[in-house]
């Protein structure tokens, strides 16, 4: 293994097998990365078959060029594996956990509200069906009332039409209609709301994780830039080279008395400044999980209210509804008293006939009706429930957003080491720069 990184690590190859060794080393990796390239591409950001092909074996002819040809890019690529454990890895983790959330998790959410909707449009069809034979049934009683008051004991006093005008809609398809316009109008905005926000999420996301893997090189980059450019830079660990450049100037006291500021790269030991910047990406990672538990949440929420709403709408039976009507009425009747004078000569008086009271036919009758709100006939999907693994996905992959908060600086060290095994002279230069400072400072 290390004769590989050797030869994998030197400028240029020795001789025709290192150079054979080499083109193995690219091609493996570049098959790898290709294949993990495609499946981010097209599981992940959900692109294409086709455009997650063609875009992976670009991206994998590129890269196997570009580590064969070009020495500081190979630097910069093993550097990028463990960056991967900082917070630009993070990032991505971020992404793929938003990614899961839109694929997964929302989808869900919207079908156990649209499986509400249907228990709602499905009473409310129903309720207005029994509505309206329930004035149905108001017409029938009305025309019995009437024809029970024109059945009098008395036929000249029989009133001229006893039934009541009652206006009833008969055509019920009207109604049905307008509802069923209603319900598929909500339909097309639910839906579209839904198509909205989920490629709304869809292409930010994508923009992100694209933004996320160049500023992921960029800092890679960025590192070695520095690493090449300033002696000073991430430039305070205790290395091999270090301790034998003390040894052979006999100065071993130089680094015993700086412990407290230098650390060794390979021990794990964390500064005060690197614990502090843990606990900060640690409470970071801590919100992030506390929304995507919201969501999560909000699925189970809206799956126990389908769920509950389905149950609940089968479970309702008929509600009675009784009608009753009593009607009694006398009506008492008299004429008036009536003098005639016939020219003077005679007065007689008739007098007023006692009251003559007519009684009505007693009605008293009840009537049953029941209110319908629900019925086998309405077609309602069943609610779907949460999908345990894409909460176990979730929580993997918080695991490992939270260990590497606290692999960060390893990886950081990491990141010198390998900068380090591919320039070796300036390795030399950094270790005699920081002897030279630990000397001004003894």
């Amino acid at each position: 293994l290390a004769d590989l990184w050797w030869i994998y690590s030197k400028p240029v190859p020795a001789d025709g097998r290192e150079l054979w060794t080499l083109f193995l080393q690219c091609s493996c990796i570049t098959v790898v990365i290709g294949g993990l390239f495609y499946n981010w591409l097209f599981a992940s950001l959900e692109y294409s078959w086709h455009l997650s092909v063609a875009m992976a074996v670009s991206f994998s002819l590129l890269l196997l060029l570009t580590l064969l040809l070009v020495h500081p890019a190979r630097c910069v690529f093993s550097m990028i594996m463990p960056t991967l454990g900082t917070k630009q890895g993070r990032k991505l983790l971020f992404s793929t956990c938003i990614m899961i959330a839109v694929v997964n998790i929302t989808p869900n959410i919207m079908s156990n509200i649209k499986t509400i909707l249907q228990v709602i449009k499905c009473i409310c069809k129903n309720s207005s069906d029994s509505l309206l034979n329930s004035t149905a049934l108001l017409e029938k009683v009305s025309w019995e009332f009437g024809d029970a008051i024109q059945d009098t004991i008395h036929s000249i006093y029989k009133p001229m039409n006893g039934h009541f005008r009652f206006s009833l809609l008969q055509n019920s398809s009207l109604i049905y209609q307008k509802m069923h316009l209603a319900g598929e109008k909500i339909s097309r905005e639910f839906l579209s709301v839904e198509v909205l926000v989920k490629d709304s999420i869809r292409i930010a996301n994508r923009l992100a994780a694209g933004f996320f893997m160049l500023y992921l090189c960029f800092e890679s980059t960025w590192y070695l830039k520095n690493y090449l450019t300033n002696l000073r830079f991430d430039n305070f660990y205790i290395t091999k080279k270090l301790e034998r450049l003390v040894a052979d100037r006999k100065a071993a006291h130089l680094l015993v008395g700086s412990s407290k500021k230098l650390i060794r790269p390979t021990g794990l030991k964390l500064s005060w400044e690197e614990v502090v910047l843990c606990l900060v990406q640690a409470m970071l990672v801590t919100v992030a999980l506390m929304l995507l538990l919201l969501v999560v949440a909000m699925d189970h929420f809206a799956f126990s209210v389908a769920d509950t709403a389905v149950r609940k709408a089968a479970q309702f039976s008929a509600v009675p509804v009784t009608l009753s009507i009593k009607y009694k009425v006398s009506a008492g009747v008299s004429c008036p008293a009536l003098s005639v004078s016939l020219q003077g000569v005679f007065v007689f008086k008739l007098l007023s006939r006692p009251p003559e009271e007519l009684l009505l036919r007693d009605f008293n009758r009840t009537y049953h009706h029941h209110l319908i709100f629900s019925s086998a006939r309405c077609r309602i999907s069943p609610p779907t429930p949460p999908n345990p693994s894409v909460l176990l996905v979730v929580g993997l992959l918080f695991c490992i957003l939270y260990a590497t908060v606290f692999l960060e600086t390893y990886a950081r060290r990491l990141c010198r080491k390998i900068a380090a095994s591919f320039f070796p002279g300036w390795e030399e230069q950094r270790v005699l720069h920081l002897y030279r400072r630990l000397s001004r400072r003894h």
